[in-house]
């Protein structure tokens, strides 16, 4: 029997682990697609178009939102990022999987769309504060002012996790990454995850009626 998709949310502060886990869901399992965000910020060294992120002007952006054409968009550190909606019902509606790589709010907005049944969402929580601080630092890519701005925006994250289908606290890769696929792969057999259902419950009703 076929299933449908499953929206899979990924949702974290910044340095607690969302982005590796993502990359390891992808290499665990092909199959799984990666939702990828348009945003309104300037490519970082590195970043490539269309496989980052989609980068487009805002007045794009904003027209997108006005065409509902985004799943969910948010205004983060003077940016707009959103989720496009065509691709990732496209991608349900054939069976796979989408995973999402945002925050709360955007959380909060799938959740509450068209898409909301098909939506399986993770929060992954740091071993503690210190912790967390000393990963945002050991990356290297922000100064201390920035750094400052997205520990005080972590708490607004972490007070969020209740909001959550399913919370981990990340104090071991390993461990955190084999407790993931077993939330997914549970999930994804989900009676609302499986449309053949209810024919085949009508099949086996008919064939009991008539051995009668």
């Amino acid at each position: 029997m076929s299933r449908r998709g499953l929206l899979i949310i990924l949702s974290s502060p910044s340095g607690a682990g969302k982005s590796t886990l993502a990359k390891r869901l992808r290499a665990w399992d092909n199959t799984i697609r990666f939702s990828v965000s348009a945003t309104t910020r300037e490519p970082r060294l590195g970043e490539v178009d269309g496989q980052d992120y989609h980068f487009i002007d805002e007045a794009a952006f904003k027209r997108m939102v006005a065409d509902r054409e985004m799943l969910e968009h948010a205004h983060v550190f003077g940016n707009f990022y959103g989720s496009p909606l065509g691709p990732v019902q496209e991608a349900i509606e054939q069976g796979c999987d989408v995973l999402f790589d945002i925050d709360w709010q955007g959380a909060q907005q799938i959740k509450n769309s068209v898409l909301g049944q098909s939506v399986m969402s993770v929060f992954i929580l740091p071993p503690s504060i210190v912790e967390l601080r000393r990963r945002l630092v050991g990356r290297g890519q922000d100064d201390e002012a920035v750094i400052a701005k997205r520990m005080r925006k972590s708490w607004d994250e972490i007070s969020r996790w209740s909001e959550y289908d399913y919370v981990l606290v990340n104090d071991d890769l390993e461990k955190t990454d084999e407790r993931l696929k077993t939330i997914i792969e549970a999930t994804r057999m989900a009676r609302v995850q499986q449309p053949d259902l209810q024919d085949h419950a009508r099949a086996l009703q008919q064939e009991f009626e008539e051995s009668q």
